[in-house]
């Protein structure tokens, strides 16, 4: 969507592994994708409107004008597929969070529509040299729902939720330009046309401070 042409993913369809399907997506929507967690058949994808390339997006724009937002929250590590993250816990019903790790900064802004004592939430960043199945660097900015109500159990994996978020706006501090957003929903599903990513933020909501 940022950088506005048409992506295509092949894979292997094995839910055992985590491997749900393939997908045709377009700057705007998913065209058409095959997601299946309870069956081993595969579906082929077909037909693909051609798109323009537009000039990339500032990323950092929205991220680098605002303050960190310092909530004196105790910040810990996990690890997410073999990363260590630095977390920081989502704590009330509604809030404005800053996390960071080396260069990058993490922005978020939320509001759920209930704060359940059965589940616990953290938004995190990591800025380093991923090396499981492949070597590159990455920076990531992820709020993402802890394993147990237990902080240390933040990155594990987790398919299922029930917290509903009215709102999130998400930013961080990139320095490249190839940003991919992606929201998944519980039982690793998709949303499709939910959320709006731009140069300013990725959720659901508009922002004053975004041209």
């Amino acid at each position: 969507m940022g950088i506005g042409v048409n992506f295509l993913a092949s894979n292997l369809h094995n839910p055992l592994r985590r491997m749900t399907g393939s997908g045709i997506y377009a700057p705007d929507f998913p065209r058409t994708f095959h997601y299946d967690m309870k069956t081993q058949e595969g579906k082929l994808l077909s037909q693909l409107d051609s798109h323009p390339y537009r000039p990339v997006v500032n990323w950092t724009s929205y991220a680098s004008s605002i303050e960190a937002l310092w909530t004196g929250n105790r910040e810990f590590k996990g690890t997410v597929f073999f990363d260590e993250y630095i977390f920081v816990e989502l704590k009330g019903i509604t809030g404005n969070y800053t996390v960071c790790q080396k260069d990058l900064c993490c922005h978020l802004s939320y509001q759920m529509s209930e704060k359940r004592s059965d589940e616990v939430y953290a938004l995190g960043a990591f800025d380093g040299l991923h090396t499981a199945e492949g070597r590159y660097h990455l920076q990531i900015c992820t709020p993402l729902k802890c394993k147990t109500p237990d902080i240390q159990s933040c990155g594990g994996s987790v398919d299922t939720a029930a917290t509903r978020f009215e709102m999130f706006s998400l930013s961080g501090t990139y320095g490249t330009q190839y940003v991919f957003p992606e929201v998944l929903l519980s039982k690793v599903q998709l949303a499709p046309r939910e959320f709006q990513p731009n140069a300013c933020l990725v959720g659901t909501s508009s922002s004053p401070e975004c041209p």
